[in-house]
């Protein structure tokens, strides 16, 4: 029986991996094309192309729902706008290590708010820790106001995962993230034709949107979906609080943004206090459905970053 789930679980563990790397490779395309389309051009092609996929797989259906469902979806809808374009203008102005660091501090804060325990504020201390050594050479060198989009960008993340279960409970399946995501991408293109302007014409570049669509969100959803079946909630959560990881490696590779060794140790730091928070959980948390329609810890490391 144990080898049987062992077996089981090394697929779920390679997919969430899979996940990860996809969705900071997409980040550091959305980086790449900034020249072009700029961040808020980025956004509206990540968010439409999104959209689209999603309502092909989901067809979500649209009779049946209550008031308030629809409230939660466009609620939900403005959260996912304003969490990606906040997280788009940071990363024009920071590091991509440094700006999912600064991201993870939503989900982290909203784990050790909900622990109640005592432990939680050793993971917090920790995390403080981690931030304090993220400037580097000094925190004047960190673009002020990338570091206050990042940290909109962590808040919108908690707001994301409160929103995400109350859509989870009233729509089933993906049917209430296409539906969301339908609305932030709506309401992004205002911002997202004005940024990118006459680049929207080029087809190679709409092409490239697409592709950051997929890595960025229909590549790990799946595969998060997929895990979340065959992964216990707390080890799941420990596999995503390596985000951080992934993105300086990512930023290092694909964009050859270099980090201070000080900054790598604040990265290692909020990870630790990540995973920290999450063994600090209590076991019997309660469940919650989420927007991908999988019954899950309501542990705020569940959701997809960024």
């Amino acid at each position: 029986m144990t080898t049987t789930t062992g077996r089981a679980a090394n697929p779920a563990l390679l997919f969430v991996l899979i996940g990860l790397a996809c969705q900071e490779v997409g980040a550091s395309i959305a980086v790449l094309l900034f020249p072009q389309v700029g961040p808020l051009g980025m956004v509206m092609l990540r968010l439409v192309f999104s959209a689209v996929i999603l309502l092909i797989i989901a067809r979500p259906r649209l009779r049946g729902h209550s008031a308030g469902g629809w409230r939660a979806v466009v609620q939900f809808g403005v959260v996912l706008a304003l969490m990606n374009g906040l997280f788009y203008l940071a990363l024009e102005r920071l590091p991509l290590g440094v700006t999912v660091t600064i991201e993870v501090l939503g989900p982290l804060t909203l784990s050790i708010v909900a622990s109640r325990r005592l432990s939680a504020w050793g993971c917090a201390a920790l995390a403080l820790a981690g931030v304090a050594c993220l400037g580097g050479g000094g925190w004047a060198d960190l673009d002020l106001v990338g570091v206050l989009c990042a940290l909109g960008a962590a808040a919108s993340w908690a707001f994301y995962i409160l929103s995400s279960a109350r859509v989870g409970a009233e729509f089933p399946g993906l049917g209430g993230l296409a539906l969301a995501m339908s609305v932030g991408a709506v309401l992004s293109l205002p911002f997202g034709i004005a940024d990118a302007g006459a680049a929207l014409l080029r087809i190679d570049l709409l092409a490239l949107g697409a592709a950051v669509a997929v890595l960025s969100s229909t590549i790990p959803y799946a595969f998060e979906l997929i895990a979340l079946r065959r992964l216990p909630p707390a080890v799941f959560a420990i596999l995503m609080s390596l985000g951080p990881a992934t993105a300086a490696t990512a930023g290092f590779l694909l964009l050859g943004q270099h980090l201070a060794a000080l900054e790598i140790v604040g990265i290692a730091l909020v990870i630790v206090a990540s995973i920290a928070a999450v063994l600090a959980a209590p076991r019997a948390a309660p469940r919650a459905t989420t927007a991908d329609g999988v019954a899950a810890s309501t542990d705020p490391f569940t959701e997809p970053v960024g």
